[in-house]
């Protein structure tokens, strides 16, 4: 236990279903080689959407995890999150076990959850009736199902919850994992977020807002987050799940480390229902109190994984942020969206961005921001532009902002004794 009297939390396991690719590998490989997962939707017919492109997951056939039956009786969004996270628990080679059970807990956030399930009974109701809608219908739409089905499918008996924070969602459930264990109410917490909101009501819905971009014509370049020519954020769905271990545990079973979390930083806005407040006070304020609770300095931060959505309000609000939090070292530090290439995952980001922030720590590599030709006016930081770059990383900021006002930073550092 360190010094305050609080345990030492390390990352242990990942897992990541993204547009990239369903493997932590895949996914890996896609961000450094700087390689697009945006496509034209195959989903369902958007040709009548001002939005036609979306970062979709490719090739996942959930009965190559999952029981026929099981399987039917999940929308998407939960699929995502329970294969995701026995990725993590396979790479964490942590076997749930009836000694164990009550120790380990699920934290997954999601932002929108069973919308799919949602559109498709709406239609059944208005064809065939109210008689005809599925008795399933209420336990897949809701948004705690894919913590709840996680740990029915895994045997996690410990804490268990699903924040809903929009944007931030997926991050909120990786700090709060991180507090239940740094606090001793769990020994290790499987946590994330995941979102399959690429369905027609959404697409319109953030078309209606303007929020989406329309750059159909050429979907690999629509996501450009600091670009002056960037016309609106990219739909993308998927999962990412770390595991978050007590290091004396983790260290009494011989598990590999990828690296370790320090801070938490949660913050409001409470300005306006979409728009972050002018300034980035909020998100400031957020990075600022997530350094203080790992009792590191502005200088110490080696990369962020910005929120970067590829918009007009969030870009250059965020780089104001990070520069009012961060001081002038915030010219010299890496700063890059790895939403570029997969899209926005809603509250599935702050998942498979915190595995993007612990692989850079593993590797000492930093994903790139793509399609950065022309930095917008007050968007100066070192995006890292195109490419991957080796440099040393250790401490990682990972940046989620939500709809609400809803403000999270992660602080993760490389493992050291």
């Amino acid at each position: 236990m360190a010094e305050s009297g609080k345990k030492r939390v390390v990352i242990t396991g990942l897992g990541a279903i993204t547009p990239l690719g369903n493997t932590l590998e895949t996914y890996w490989q896609g961000l450094m080689s700087g390689q697009s997962g945006i496509g034209k939707i195959t989903q369902f017919d958007a040709s009548q959407h001002a939005a036609q492109i979306a970062g979709e997951v490719k090739g996942f056939d959930p009965l190559q995890y999952l029981d026929r039956k099981e399987a039917k009786r999940m929308d998407r969004f939960a699929q995502l999150a329970v294969v995701a996270s026995q990725q993590a628990l396979a790479d964490a080679q942590l076997e749930i076990t009836a000694l164990n059970a009550e120790q380990v807990g699920v934290m997954i956030g999601t932002g929108i959850g069973g919308l799919r399930v949602m559109e498709e009974q709406q239609a059944v109701y208005l064809s065939r009736g109210p008689s005809r809608c599925s008795p399933f219908m209420v336990p897949m739409m809701i948004a705690n199902m894919a913590a709840g089905l996680t740990a029915i499918h895994t045997g996690a008996k410990g804490p268990n919850a699903a924040p809903v924070t929009a944007c931030a969602a997926g991050s909120n459930a990786i700090g709060d994992a991180f507090r239940l264990v740094q606090q001793g109410y769990a020994q290790a917490m499987i946590c994330g977020g995941t979102e399959a909101a690429i369905t027609p009501l959404a697409m319109a819905g953030f078309a209606s807002a303007r929020a989406l971009s329309t750059r159909n014509h050429d979907p690999q370049v629509a996501s450009r987050p600091f670009d002056r020519d960037r016309d609106g954020f990219v739909m993308g769905e998927g999962s990412g799940i770390l595991i978050l271990e007590d290091l004396d545990h983790a260290l009494s079973r011989g598990a590999r480390i990828y690296g370790e979390m320090v801070g938490y930083g949660m913050t409001c806005d409470a300005y306006h229902m979409t728009t972050p407040v002018p300034g980035g006070e909020g998100a400031a304020r957020c990075m600022r109190l997530a350094l203080k609770d790992a009792d590191l300095t502005p200088a110490q931060v080696s990369y962020v994984n910005a929120h970067g959505t590829s918009t007009g309000a969030n870009d250059p609000t965020e780089t104001q942020a990070i520069k009012t939090a961060l001081g002038e070292v915030a010219y010299q530090i890496p700063v890059s969206s790895t939403k570029s290439m997969t899209g926005h995952l809603l509250g599935g980001s702050g998942g498979i961005e915190g595995v993007a922030a612990a692989m850079a720590i593993a590797h000492d590599r930093v994903p790139p921001t793509l399609n950065l030709e022309n930095p917008d006016e007050g968007c100066d930081l070192d995006y890292v532009p195109h490419r991957a770059r080796n440099v040393p990383v250790d401490v990682a900021l990972s940046n989620s902002f939500g709809f609400g006002g809803h403000n999270v930073t992660l602080v993760f550092q490389k493992y050291r004794n």
